[in-house]
């Protein structure tokens, strides 16, 4: 059968999601979970894989296994071997045709900026810091520059494997609340680095080092090395995967009340 598990996750101390040989990952942790609880062999699917510090507020996966499972048991035998910073929020037997990355329809980022010149205390590896004042509305128009489908080369990792570097920005809002400053973005896909390189041009552009159309500039330009710096990976959650209705995968409510899908 095929089980699709939500997942919650600090990745302030895993290197990324993907499994590796020397480093602690968020795959190797959750596949080991799961292979006690089916007392079998384990190997996950996920729907975006994060980088090293960032985090998942419903990250969806799925896996085949031959155990007999409830619902229940896959939910609290999971979390009854994982460490603190992992959790499995659901799970839940679906069709075979479902699939966590290619089912999906839609994926949704937070990034979050301490904007204020004393570092972070209690808040330092889940939200980046910037200690000059940040222009929002600045930040807003160039973030409508960004919006649509277009050719986000100049947004991508250099290492980036997507062989298609076009992709849909329907939503990229930007807001503050109080000290924090917040950046909403929804896509049909993300590149790697790719939100986290729209942050790095929407903090210079907010710290008036740059006006607001150098945002098209570096989108018109398709060169990663005219973009910038990459913003740091403290301040970006993944907050959702979105599918189509039919295959019944849930929306989860963020912890956080000032993350809105």
């Amino acid at each position: 059968m095929r089980i699709a598990a939500i997942l919650e996750y600090d990745g302030s101390c895993f290197s990324g999601w993907q499994r590796q040989d020397q480093a602690r990952s968020v795959q190797a942790v959750v596949e080991e979970a799961l292979s006690k609880v089916a007392d079998e062999p384990v190997q996950v699917t996920v729907a975006g894989r994060t980088d090293a510090g960032v985090h998942a507020l419903a990250q969806v996966i799925h896996f085949d296994t031959t155990a007999a499972r409830n619902a229940y048991s896959w939910v609290r035998g999971a979390n009854s071997n994982l460490p603190d910073d992992v959790a499995v929020l659901w799970a839940e037997e679906v069709k075979n045709d479902f699939h966590a990355r290619y089912s999906a329809t839609g994926r949704y980022y937070h990034y979050i900026i301490l904007n204020r010149p004393i570092r972070p205390t209690y808040l330092a590896r889940h939200v980046t810091h910037e200690y000059r004042p940040l222009d929002v509305a600045s930040m807003q128009d160039a973030a409508r520059l960004l919006t649509g489908e277009h050719d986000f080369s100049s947004f991508r990792a250099a290492d980036c494997q997507a062989k298609n570097p076009i992709r849909t920005l329907r939503q990229l809002e930007i807001y503050r609340h109080s000290d924090l400053v917040h950046i909403h973005a929804h896509a049909n896909a993300f590149l790697h680095h790719m939100v986290r390189n729209i942050a790095g041009v929407l903090m210079t552009i907010g710290a008036g080092e740059r006006k607001s159309s150098w945002a098209e500039q570096v989108l018109e330009a398709r060169d990663r090395t005219v973009g910038g710096i990459t913003a740091a990976p403290d301040g970006l959650y993944l907050v959702s995967i979105g599918y189509p209705e039919t295959m019944n995968i849930p929306v989860v409510s963020p912890a956080f009340p000032h993350i809105v899908v």
